[in-house]
Parts: C-alpha cells; sequence; structure tokens
C-alpha cells in the first residue's frame, strides 16, 4: 500500500507520473494558464479528476467543461484537454483487457 498527499505534491509542468503498473499509471498533470496538451489516441480507460482550477476536455469530439472536485472518466478514445485559467488534474489511465 502506498499513500499519496496530491494537495502536497508538487507536479511538473505537464504530467508526473508517480505510479504506474502493468494495469493502470497515476499522474498528476498541471496546465499552467492557457495551455493545452493535444489531441491524442488513448487506448486506455481514462479517468481525471481536477484538483484546482477549471479545464475543457475534448472526447471524440465532445466538450465538456470541469471545475474543481469534477471527475471525467472514458472508455478508449482521442482527447485533448485545455486551461485558459490554469489547472492541476489527476489523471489515471486503465488497461483495457483482452
Amino acid at each position: 500500500m502506498r499513500v499519496f498527499d496530491l494537495e502536497e505534491m508538487v507536479p511538473e509542468v505537464k504530467a508526473n507520473v508517480f505510479y504506474d503498473v502493468d494495469e493502470f499509471s497515476s499522474r498528476l498533470i498541471k496546465l499552467p494558464p492557457g495551455a493545452e496538451i493535444p489531441s491524442c489516441e488513448m487506448e486506455t480507460y481514462v479517468l481525471f479528476y481536477v484538483i484546482s482550477g477549471e479545464i475543457k476536455v475534448t472526447v471524440d469530439e465532445e466538450q465538456e467543461k470541469l471545475e474543481e472536485q469534477k471527475c471525467l472518466v472514458t472508455d478508449p478514445a482521442t482527447l485533448s484537454m485545455k486551461s485558459d485559467e490554469g489547472a492541476k488534474i489527476l489523471g489515471v489511465q486503465i488497461e483495457k483487457k483482452g
């Protein structure tokens, strides 16, 4: 068992992987104001939890705004993300079986 204090962790710009095993990986993502993560094809399930700030996430051309304390979970898809004001996000990728 490992415990992580996400409030105390200082993420690198972009993403800081803090736990990685075959089945899933967890990362802390920092998006400065005006930053974005360009469109990428994800072969895993993805969970984003906004710790602070606000983001706009696009999943297969459908856009959703996530504020603090909001969470998005998606099947494998094409994803992109941007933040006008900056954000700190927990990202979890979960491998698809078979």
